[in-house]
């Protein structure tokens, strides 16, 4: 069975940014599954949460109602300070991430750039970075060796993408986006799901008509850039993220 890991910072982020391609390979019968850095605690918009912990608790049940409905069969939020992924440990946040790679064993793994996606948020670059290190040293012996001691095996994913559009958000810092290597065609139908999955996330429906207006600018597609491979070899257009991946 061919296998997806998609690395996020917020619960949320797994629909609005990448909703409509985890659903289409869902369907298509690839195991999917996301690991989340945060349990967004420092959102603005809170619900009827009174505490941090409390938030906590509402934005992780939600994160697993938007996975059920997008047809991910494995999210998991590991709970990083969230608006603080900046100053979190490097080796520990990418040794974590070494761990479910090496365990979760997917042919393809989805981030953010180390521009943080169309909002540029600081906790999306950051995601990327540690799931880029992650990527790179889950498939060798050398990097966090006690965890091959302890049973699991080394595994290099044969494709890193990073989330990318062809367009900028105006009411944003400044970016430098990836370039579009990739464009999934998920329908309008797929937009829509991906839409409904991003509302299950009731503690943030402030965002919802902004986030459909933000991404109503590509309603059929989602882009990708692909930033590393397993075999080296040369660039080209795709239109499926699984293209050349063996199984």
């Amino acid at each position: 069975m061919l296998r997806l890991l998609c690395i996020t910072a917020h619960p949320d982020d797994e629909a609005g940014a990448f909703g409509g391609t985890l659903a289409l390979y869902a369907d298509r019968g690839v195991e999917v599954a996301v690991v989340c850095l945060t349990a967004g605690t420092a959102a603005r918009n809170r619900g009827s949460a009174r505490t941090d912990e409390e938030l906590a608790e509402l934005r992780t049940a939600e994160f697993r109602a938007s996975c059920a409905y997008l047809g991910i069969r494995h999210g998991e939020v590991l709970g990083y300070p969230d608006s603080r992924l900046d100053r979190a440990n490097f080796a520990e946040v990418v040794g974590e991430l070494v761990f479910r790679i090496r365990q979760l064993r997917p042919h393809v793994v989805l981030t953010f750039g180390q521009d943080g996606g169309l909002t540029g948020h600081p906790d999306h670059a950051m995601a990327g970075v540690y799931a880029t290190q992650a990527f790179h040293w889950a498939g060798r012996p050398d990097r966090y060796p006690e965890q091959i001691s302890s049973g699991l095996q080394p595994h290099a994913a044969q494709k890193l993408y990073y989330a990318t559009a062809d367009f900028k958000l105006p009411d944003r810092m400044p970016t430098s986006p990836p370039t579009v290597t990739a464009r999934i065609e998920v329908g309008a139908e797929g937009f829509e799901r991906k839409i409904q999955a991003f509302m299950k996330h009731q503690t943030q429906a402030p965002l919802f008509a902004r986030l459909r207006k933000n991404l109503g600018r590509m309603p059929t597609q989602e882009m990708f850039h692909l930033a590393a491979t397993r075999d080296p070899h040369d660039a080209k257009f795709e239109t499926d993220l699984f293209t050349g991946v063996q199984e």
